[in-house]
């Protein structure tokens, strides 16, 4: 029995003795094959089971999962839907399976609530008590009772190692920013953004909704800025390994590499099917490509943003690490100086191993 048969196993007796609970696996250990598994476990001719996920293309990993490791005749008691409409499902089911279960929201909890049966949640990314609403919510429903972090994985040389590289940028002070009727720089932008948030936060009536505009005009700001997207275009012409890039908008993918991958564009798909092959080495995406899409032997990555969501920069980091185990990717993330942005990205990276991380000034 190899490593990753032993963890399944141990993962399975846990999850046994549990009615409803969360098991916190890192890629590359098998989460879908789990879930089929404990399925297995508690199969009946009369089984029907409900598997939730963030959204329809997750579906085939579990269909593929099925048919790869003999357990198809799980398909047709499986019913899939997506998180958006959970509320609507059946109260029947034998079991549910919260596949990515970090996408569980307040608006779910009416249903949890009405729900009798066993839920088994499985995720990479379990929300921290920075995020108390989704943390409480995985801890009544279905709390964490087995974990085996990406750490363990890379230290166990089931998945590959990785450096992080954060490069810091100064904002442009050139006035080349279109901004209400005319042009100025970034930094201005910045403090501008920066000082309405200021002000605002410290108002002897402070006002969250106008907080949290201010603050995401702020964040938007940021992301718009075009000097990380020119830093990124130079940083990939020295480039020879297969590279990702993750932008923020379809604008910068368009505008950083010649390929492209996100919702709406026409060649996506083949886009991505040349990248995996080989075909091409480099591609740029938004957040769809987040999740649940495994690229063979990506071995660099670069990320424009990373959000202050340590949950998001781990999908993202969780794509660079599919290599061979004795290999090391790299990852590659930009962040202006002397802004917010260097406080999102020590958050976002705040449970990665820190010994790993190199800044580059």
């Amino acid at each position: 029995m190899n490593q990753k048969d032993e963890i399944q196993k141990e993962a399975l007796a846990i999850i046994k003795k549990h009615n409803r609970g969360t098991v916190v696996m890192s890629m590359g250990l098998g989460k879908t094959l789990l879930g089929l598994l404990d399925m297995a476990q508690n199969f009946t001719e009369y089984s029907s089971f409900l598997v939730v996920a963030p959204k329809v293309s997750i579906y085939k990993s579990w269909i593929d999962d099925a048919h790869n490791f003999g357990l198809e005749y799980l398909l047709d008691h499986i019913t899939f839907t997506t998180y958006r409409s959970l509320s609507k499902k059946s109260l029947g089911y034998q079991k549910i399976y919260l596949d990515e279960c970090h996408n569980l929201l307040p608006t779910h909890k009416a249903w949890l609530n009405s729900y009798s049966g066993s839920i088994l949640g499985l995720t990479g990314t379990p929300p921290t008590s920075r995020d108390k609403v989704k943390h409480d919510l995985l801890s009544s429903f279905c709390p964490v009772v087995y974990t085996k972090s990406v750490s363990f994985a890379v230290d166990n040389k089931i998945l590959n190692d990785y450096k992080i590289y954060i490069h810091h940028l100064d904002l442009d002070k050139t006035k080349n920013t279109k901004f209400g009727k005319g042009y100025t720089s970034e930094e201005i932008i910045y403090k501008f953004w920066s000082n309405k948030l200021a002000e605002a936060i410290n108002s002897p009536r402070p006002n969250k909704l106008m907080i949290q505009n201010l603050s995401i005009m702020r964040m938007r700001a940021l992301q718009s800025f075009a000097s990380k997207t020119n830093y990124a275009k130079k940083f990939l012409n020295k480039s020879s390994d297969k590279t990702i890039v993750f932008a923020n908008t379809k604008k910068q993918a368009d505008a950083i590499c010649k390929t492209s991958y996100y919702s709406g564009k026409t060649t996506a798909e083949k886009n991505l099917d040349d990248f995996k092959l080989g075909k091409i080495m480099q591609l740029s995406c938004v957040l769809q490509l987040s999740e649940g899409i495994t690229i063979p032997n990506l071995k660099r990555g670069i990320i424009l943003h990373a959000y202050g969501n340590n949950r998001k920069s781990s999908q993202r980091i969780g794509r660079l690490l599919r290599l061979n185990p004795n290999e090391t990717s790299e990852i590659h993330i930009l962040c202006y100086r002397n802004t917010v942005d260097e406080k999102w990205t020590n958050d976002a990276l705040s449970d990665f191993d820190q010994t790993k991380i190199q800044i580059l000034c």
